[in-house]
């Protein structure tokens, strides 16, 4: 298995998958790195007792999106072939964006340091973000004379909307935390050196909630990007129906009558 993404659960619900090239700020677009996320999100999604997941980079950036390096004319962003390129994306780093959409565990991207190009993408693709002081966005594509690839026109205005959103992909400019969460792009900026602490209370907040209800919250919610009204409430209908029938419904109620805690088992 490859070392390009570090898989930790601790046993409490909680998983840290860590973007794991260090060296090259943790570069997304290499095909050992989209193989490794895709394997990752299988893995978490796969596990019953995973209840909310935190990515996050190591070293001293979350991901400097694109390997610069690939984008000379034989590389793997750029195959020297518009129709191979085309595929080399569809096949690569396109499957991402995919992947996070299909994933029912909520991820947290705990954003340290650059998040550059396909790195602030890939921040959009999560749920939540959290940043650290030092972090910085950039949709820096169009400063390479590129366009997001990687689904990144879809994300961004979804995440901060439309204004914003095209004044940073038309400009490419970079912009740092505070303005990061005066846009919405992030919803917490802390000290760097508390960054995985905020991300892990974050988390602990998620996984206190029943998963099954939070699996079906997070669906109803990227359901709702895309959906009319009346889809998205046919498909709610449903999804109460099941809720109504767990356990960890029952358990809830009981609780709350009762003046306790409740102890929920994901049944």
């Amino acid at each position: 298995m490859s070392d390009a993404v570090l898989y930790e659960a601790d046993g409490e619900g909680i998983v840290t998958l860590t973007l794991n090239r260090p060296e090259m700020r943790n570069p997304i677009s290499d095909p050992e790195m989209v193989e490794a996320l895709i394997a990752a999100l299988a893995r978490l999604e796969s596990d019953p007792a995973a209840r909310v997941a935190i990515l996050t980079g190591a070293g001293k950036g979350f991901s400097s999106g694109g390997n610069i390096h690939e984008m000379k004319p034989g590389g793997n962003l750029n195959t020297g072939s518009p129709a191979a390129t085309r595929l080399a994306y569809k096949r690569g780093i396109q499957r991402l964006p995919l992947a996070f959409a299909a994933l029912e565990v909520p991820v947290i991207a705990a954003v340290n340091g650059a998040a550059m190009g396909a790195g602030c993408d890939l921040t959009c693709m999560c749920d939540l973000r959290i940043a650290g002081e030092s972090a910085r966005f950039a949709e820096s594509f169009v400063k390479l004379g590129l366009i997001a690839g990687d689904g990144g026109s879809w994300l961004l205005p979804r995440v901060i909307g439309w204004s914003k959103a095209a004044e940073m992909a038309l400009t490419g400019d970079m912009i740092d935390a505070a303005e990061a969460l005066a846009c919405g792009l992030v919803s917490q900026v802390v000290p760097d050196a508390g960054l995985m602490d905020a991300a892990r209370a974050l988390a602990r907040r998620i996984a206190a909630n029943p998963p099954h209800a939070v699996r079906m919250t997070k669906r109803l919610l990227w359901e709702g990007r895309r959906s009319d009204l009346a889809t998205l409430l046919e498909m709610a209908s449903a999804m109460q129906a099941a809720a109504h029938a767990t356990g960890d419904h029952a358990e809830a109620v009981d609780a709350f009558l009762e003046k306790r805690a409740p102890a929920f088992r994901g049944t």
